[in-house]
């Protein structure tokens, strides 16, 4: 249509032209006129075909180009939707297999940590069974000891019978041992003791019970000096008994500073060492007749005990003794419970990246739906243009 518009305003100016040359020469203006329109209808006429040529060439060529733009995007579109469609293939497949890893790890987990639960339980169940059973012995013990405190009274009409022993230094210092012995293998596991120990000054004790630290291994001495003892319970009168009283305190002073110096060892020892006295009735006249000789022992961390005392003893230190393996256990557990945390944390993380891949994985396909539909849209928008039909060539006579 602006090609038409073109040619009627070309054609006006053209005779606006002739007709401003005829009225300057003066020659018949018709003639002149129909000369020119002639002329102009010609021109014009040749001017339309080569117009309507170039506009149907234009035509064939936009058509061509639209074509070749319309194939080339359908098979644009075509190749994007089959990468897409393998693409989310794989993605579906690779959600699956995610999904059932994802399961199957939550499923291991789960089974990890209900076996773990369920030993932990046994183990603390166990665990309460034997501290149960442990109390019920304590108790047990317990009774014994108030048993033998009862027949403390009786002891004491075997002190004749002791003195015979007492009296040879050699039967009384192997029954000491062998009282010692027999008390501290009787409440005592083995391992946790030894007898006739060498430390590293050279000096060998009667026992060294190794208690954990602190205190640490304790020291036990059985040799007790008696002969002060037995002078006091066989003096005539006074004067010999306040004699064999006063060698009595020399003798124990002494003895209660060399188990001191000889047994107590920094970072060896405990800082405590006992002197044991094999007799409950040598016991009590040591406190009735010497309590501030055993007090100042007690300031050297020197302290005397008798077979019932250091049964007491030897029950705490055997508690003592189970409340370290039981603490040791405990430690165990809290250690082995440490590292499975550990476990589920590590796997709590490689979840949260494997789902940080999967949302961005979903983004992903997001994007490229997205994509593939505007590219879908402008195919469908060019393919929706109409072009319109080109003009016909006009007659030869018309302006």
């Amino acid at each position: 249509m602006l090609v038409v518009g073109l040619a009627a305003f070309s054609a006006l100016l053209l005779i606006v032209i002739v007709l401003l040359l005829l009225r300057r020469s003066g020659a018949d203006p018709v003639a002149q006129i129909a000369a020119r329109l002639d002329l102009l209808a010609g021109a014009q006429a040749q001017q339309a075909e080569r117009l309507a040529a170039q506009e149907r060439e234009l035509s064939r060529a936009l058509a061509d180009a639209t074509e070749r733009l319309t194939s080339q995007m359908m098979e644009q579109t075509r190749a994007l939707n089959t990468a897409l469609l393998e693409q989310m293939g794989r993605l579906a497949q690779q959600e699956k297999a995610l999904t059932e890893a994802i399961a199957a790890q939550n499923a291991r987990l789960e089974a990890s940590l209900g076996s773990q639960g369920e030993r932990v339980v046994r183990q603390l169940q166990e665990q309460t069974e034997k501290t149960l059973q442990s109390a019920a012995a304590i108790q047990e013990r317990l009774a014994v000891i108030d048993a033998a405190r009862a027949h403390i009274e009786a002891l004491g009409g075997q002190v004749n019978a002791l003195s015979a022993i007492l009296d040879n230094k050699q039967r009384r210092g192997a029954f000491g041992e062998t009282q010692l012995e027999s008390l501290i293998q009787d409440r005592l596991p083995p391992g946790s003791y030894a007898f006739q120990h060498s430390l590293s000054n050279g000096r060998r004790v009667d026992c060294l019970i190794r208690l954990p630290d602190p205190p640490g291994p304790v020291a036990i001495d059985s040799k007790f000096p008696l002969e002060a003892w037995i002078a006091l319970r066989d003096a005539a009168d006074d004067a010999a008994r306040a004699q064999a009283l006063r060698q009595l305190r020399l003798d124990v002073q002494k003895h209660l500073r060399d188990v001191a110096e000889r047994y107590i060892i920094p970072g060896e020892t405990a800082e405590g060492a006992l002197v044991f006295v094999p007799s409950e009735a040598i016991y009590a006249d040591l406190h009735k007749e010497l309590p501030e000789v055993l007090t100042e022992g007690a300031r050297r961390n020197v302290h005397v005990v008798s077979p019932s005392t250091l049964w007491a003893m030897l029950t705490s230190m055997r508690a003592l003794m189970r409340d370290v393996r039981l603490r040791a256990e405990a430690q165990r557990i809290q250690k082995e419970v440490a590292l499975l945390l550990e476990d589920v944390h590590r796997l709590e993380e490689r979840v949260a990246n494997l789902r940080r891949h999967f949302d961005q994985a979903q983004r992903d396909i997001s994007q490229i739906e997205t994509s593939s539909e505007k590219i879908k849209r402008a195919g469908e928008r060019i393919e929706a243009v109409e072009f319109e039909p080109p003009p016909q060539a006009l007659p030869g006579g018309s302006a």
